[in-house]
Formats: C-alpha cells, structure tokens, sequence
C-alpha cells in the first residue's frame, strides 16, 4: 500500500448499483485505489467494465432515478466526498475536481456558445464580473488552441476535436485539482487524438493537476500514466506501476489485453483476442469474474472470493495463479 499521508484522493471498498425495473445491475463491486497528488492513474478494461461509474461517483453525478452508491467511502485530501451536502459539492465540482466527458456531442449545450458555456464555469465558482469572465474565457480557448474570435460560435460549427478541446477548456477553466478524463480521445482521427493528449500532457505539468484517465486503448495508458488498475466486471483486477502492468502482466485477463495487440516485430496470421464476453452485470458468475473465459481456470476460481496477492512491491493482483500465467505463456 502507498504512504497515506502522499494520498491525495482515496477510494474504499466503492460498491455502485442501477436499478432497471426489477434488475439490479452491479456496477462496481468493492473498487479500491488511491492517487498522489500530481500523477496520472490509468482505467483500464473493456467497455460496461465499471469505469466511468467509478468517476461519476467521485464527481457524485450519477443519476438519480437508477443509480445508488451502497457502500464504501471517496476521500479528497481526508474529505468525505459521498456524505457531504449537495451544496458543498457543487462548490466543489468545476473547481475542484473537473470531469471530461466522453462524447462531446452530448456533453456540451447545442444552444449556448461554447465561449458562454466556459464563461459559465468561471462565473460559477468565481466572483468576478461577466466581462472578466468572457476575458478568462477567451484565454482558455486560445489555451486549447482555439482562437478566440470563435468565443461566439456554436458547437454544430466545430469539427470533433475542436468539441472536445472546448470540452477540455470547461473542464480546465477554474484550475482544478483533480481532473477525470473519460476516454478524452474516442471518436478523434490520430493526429488529433496526439494534439489532445499533448494538450493535457502540457497543461497538467503546467497546473500540476492530478488526473485519472479511463480508456481501453494500452497505447495511451504507456504515453500518459505512471500507474495502472485494470478494471473488469465492476473490480479492479490488478493494479500497480505502469512497468509493472507493461513489464509484468500476472492476471490472466491483463495478459489476455497484451496478446490482443498487434506486434509489428512479430510475424502473425491472426491477434490472439480473449475469448468469450464480458459476464452480465445483473448475474455475475459465482467465484471469480473472469473464470469462464479463462483458459486457466480450476475448480477454485468458481466458487468464493478470490485472494488479493502482492506479486511485488505495490503490485496487486486479483486471482490465485497470479505470475504463474505470466511466466506460461
């Protein structure tokens, strides 16, 4: 376990459910990590894995209606973030901790200037006049690499990365302490997906803001992050260092990720996907999570929990054949 007193956000035994009808979805199931202030922690794990909930309970935005935190505990600098009023938490939220969200089409207002949407932001959490504030606003679109004569334009007038730059801006615009960024590159051609992770790359050096980033894609966890928790139905299934994850894969689904991925140094006729899908989330297999799509899985891995083993220091991994797969395959 890391220093507690280098952590600046902590996350305990996390449990998040949604209720559809009469279905109870299990969505996150006992997530644990932390984060020291200033690094970036990388989500992984395919889709309906459990990601963006686990951010949406730090932020405190999941819905209403069909969404409910059962258990555990969000600690910001030592602040219990589940239990405080909603009131501190809007105070809290935009200033001090920041979202990206994934798809820019929803996230921002087809019926506000992107200029007045970022200007909005600042007004909130700041107590400056309003052309103070369209002044700020400006700066963070030339910030993000927007000019600052498009202050009026309307999304539908913006290409995808220039969305999510405005995204970026609004997310960024009040220097916040803690930014979650969900899967901030998804829909973006390559060379713009490499000028938005510059773009936050230098900003977070510049603001030495903390960051979480979600994503599917190994590539820009081996650019970005310094550690890595591989989330699998609703559990983080290994976690550590980014070498550690790149260098010493020991869960059978994170080595299961690596073979998926094409080598340009290796001659192949096919990639080696995992096999099977991901379990329902109402219905989750008994024991392990993963054991039917597992090519090592024994008795034991079907039936009650499944150890947490330090494979080295500050590597965990969740399964009980944790380096002996590595070294088999």
């Amino acid at each position: 376990m890391k220093n507690q007193e280098k952590e600046f956000l902590s996350v305990k035994d996390l449990v998040v459910e949604y209720t559809s009808e009469d279905t109870v979805i299990h969505a996150v199931n006992g997530v644990s990590f932390s984060l020291e202030k200033g690094h970036v922690l990388g989500l992984v794990g395919e889709t309906g894995a459990g990601k963006t909930t686990i951010a949406k309970s730090i932020l405190r935005v999941l819905p209403d209606m069909s969404a409910r935190v059962v258990g555990g505990e969000i600690r910001l600098e030592s602040e219990e973030l589940l239990t405080k009023p909603e009131k501190e938490m809007e105070k809290i939220r935009g200033k001090k901790i920041s979202m990206i969200f994934q798809d820019p089409m929803t996230a921002l207002n087809p019926t506000q200037t992107i200029g007045a949407q970022i200007a909005e932001v600042i007004s909130t959490h700041n107590k400056i006049s309003k052309a103070e504030a369209q002044t700020r606003a400006m700066q963070m679109l030339e910030m993000v690499g927007i000019k600052a004569d498009r202050y009026q334009d309307y999304p539908f007038q913006l290409s995808g990365g220039m969305k999510q730059r405005v995204v970026i801006a609004i997310a960024l615009a009040c220097d916040p302490e803690l930014l979650l960024a969900d899967e901030p590159t998804t829909a973006l051609d390559v060379t713009i997906q490499a000028q938005v992770l510059d773009m936050i790359r230098n900003l977070k050096k510049e603001m030495g803001t903390s960051l979480i980033l979600i994503t599917h894609d190994l590539g820009v966890v081996g650019e970005m992050c310094d550690e890595v928790a591989v989330v699998y139905a609703g559990q983080i299934i290994e976690s550590g260092t980014k070498w550690d994850i790149f260098d010493h894969p020991s869960h059978p689904y994170t080595v299961g990720l690596f073979h998926a991925l094409p080598d340009i140094s290796k001659k192949t006729d096919r990639l080696s996907p995992i096999e099977g899908l991901p379990p329902d989330p109402s219905a989750l297999p008994d024991g392990c999570s993963f054991h039917p799509r597992c090519p090592y899985a024994e008795d034991k891995c079907r039936q009650g929990e499944m150890p947490t083993v330090e494979v080295s220091a500050g590597h965990f991994c969740k399964c009980c054949r944790c380096g002996i797969v590595n070294e088999e395959v």
